[in-house]
């Protein structure tokens, strides 16, 4: 439907992610998401990085067992997701986003 497409387009994203220092998955979940958001959500997205080791605070209020970890606020509903972020079309679709058309979604 064309309007659910255009309120995806609308939509503004508020993420989070939980990392421990500069880890290689931290270092790695770091890269993904911010090419994701810069790709796929330019211009409609705030995207705050929490180093546990610095904030454990916060790890505690959004009860973090495990980094990295991304969760997304907003738009509801709210989804998260653990590891280096690395495929981009799982991500992409715990964001409510569709992932681009690819070899994996054609069948011949």
């Amino acid at each position: 439907m064309e309007s659910d497409e255009q309120s995806e387009g609308a939509a503004h994203y508020v993420l989070h992610l939980y990392i421990t220092g500069a880890t290689p998955n931290s270092t790695r979940a770091v890269q993904n998401i911010k090419a994701i958001c810069e790709q796929h959500l330019k211009s409609r997205y705030e995207l705050l990085i929490i180093d546990i080791y610095q904030q454990p605070e916060l790890a505690k209020q959004d009860q973090i067992i495990a980094a990295p970890t991304l969760i997304k606020k907003h738009p509801l509903p709210a989804r998260r997701l653990i590891g280096d972020l690395s495929e981009h079309n799982k991500v992409l679709l715990a964001l409510g986003l569709s992932p681009p058309p690819g070899p994996d979604s054609v069948h011949e």
